[in-house]
C-alpha cells in the first residue's frame, strides 16, 4: 500500500494514497472533535461537509478544521 503524507491541523500524518477528505477525516479524528459540526480547508480552500467524499487528498496537503463562522 502506497501512503502520501498529509498535515491535519499543523500535525503531519501519513495516510494510504487515494483517500478522500471525508475519509482521512473519519480516521484521524476522534468522536470528540466531529461530535459538533466543523467546517474544513484543504490547501486554504474552503470544503464543503457535502463534497467532502469527493476531494481525493495529495501528498503534502494541508488539512484545517474548525468551527464554523455563525451569526447575524
Amino acid at each position: 500500500m502506497t501512503t502520501i503524507q498529509i498535515f491535519l491541523n499543523g500535525q503531519a500524518h501519513h495516510i494510504a494514497q487515494g483517500l478522500t477528505l471525508a475519509q482521512a477525516l473519519e480516521q484521524l479524528l476522534d468522536a470528540a472533535d466531529t461530535a459538533l459540526p466543523y467546517a474544513s480547508a484543504v490547501n486554504g480552500e474552503h470544503v464543503a461537509r457535502q463534497v467532502r467524499q469527493n476531494v481525493i487528498l495529495n501528498d503534502q496537503d494541508s488539512i484545517t478544521t474548525f468551527e464554523p463562522i455563525t451569526g447575524g
